[in-house]
């Protein structure tokens, strides 16, 4: 496998950084459930994956390709409308390429989001669930030579989702009545069989995915602060007999519960 080289990530940067204005310090990327937070950027940039060095091209249902700069509330803002997946065929370097080049860009915090199946029973479709920790359950996009330009050889990962971000993001919603759930996310990436999603809540999992967690991965490596959360669109703990997963009936759940997510990551954008 060939490896990205530094030069890339710096190309990659250099024609962002030619294109959006500020500098902004968080970086957002909008998966499932957060798409119409870039409706709420004001003066967006709109720059298309396409344009950019070295990016690859988004292929997933729901996610458009671009990046957005612009102002959320008093705040600069980058936002990714759309991220790359493993499931795609992409290798780890080129799933997690826009962390990195966010990190060039002099970006500080990552704030994450993403549709799960709910494996805890306690979970509900709708349902939005704060990521406190995660299992992966995918390669590891820091397998191979380290690159000492974004970080150590052996990254700490005991707070991979920064502690105060959550707080503010738990009083915000306390504030507002909104509930929330919190737990330990994994990554998938397809449909789990029954004993799949069975065996993953005996090792701790509450919710699984098919995104974000080689991201924060990376994000940590490179020294970011990163705030993730989940809203579960499927049950993963009971099956009736003509039940299947379908991922439009995901789509419909992420986009339901997009209001209520938007406004909890456009006030904790407000915080930090």
């Amino acid at each position: 496998m060939e490896m990205i080289k530094t030069e890339q990530y710096r190309e990659a940067a250099a024609y962002l950084a030619s294109r959006i204005e500020g500098n902004p310090e968080t970086a957002i990327i909008l998966g499932s459930g957060l798409g119409s937070l870039a409706d709420q950027i004001i003066d967006p940039i709109v720059i298309p994956y396409v344009e950019i060095p070295h990016f690859m091209k988004s292929t997933a249902t729901g996610h458009k390709g671009n990046f957005i700069c612009g102002k959320l509330g008093d705040k600069q803002v980058l936002a990714m409308q759309g991220r790359f997946h493993y499931y795609e065929g992409y290798t780890m370097q080129q799933v997690t390429f826009p962390v990195r080049v966010m990190k060039l860009l002099g970006i500080k915090n990552l704030l994450v989001s993403n549709a799960a199946g709910g494996i805890n029973n306690t979970f509900k479709v709708g349902d939005l669930m704060i990521i406190r920790d995660h299992i992966n359950m995918m390669p590891n996009p820091l397998i191979g030579p380290n690159n000492e330009d974004f970080g150590t050889r052996f990254p700490d990962m005991t707070r991979a989702y920064d502690r105060e971000f959550i707080r503010y993001v738990e009083e915000i919603a306390a504030s507002r009545s909104i509930p929330l759930k919190k737990g330990v996310g994994l990554t998938g990436p397809s449909f789990e069989t029954p004993s799949e999603y069975a065996f993953y809540g005996k090792v701790g999992g509450d919710a699984i995915g098919m995104s974000t967690v080689p991201e924060v991965i990376v994000a940590r490596h490179a020294g970011l602060r990163v705030f993730g959360m989940s809203v579960i669109t499927n049950e993963g703990y009971h099956f009736a007999d003509d039940f299947v997963n379908d991922g439009a009936d995901v789509i419909v759940a992420a986009n339901k519960a997009a209001s209520v997510m938007t406004q909890l990551f456009r006030e904790l954008v407000k915080k930090i």
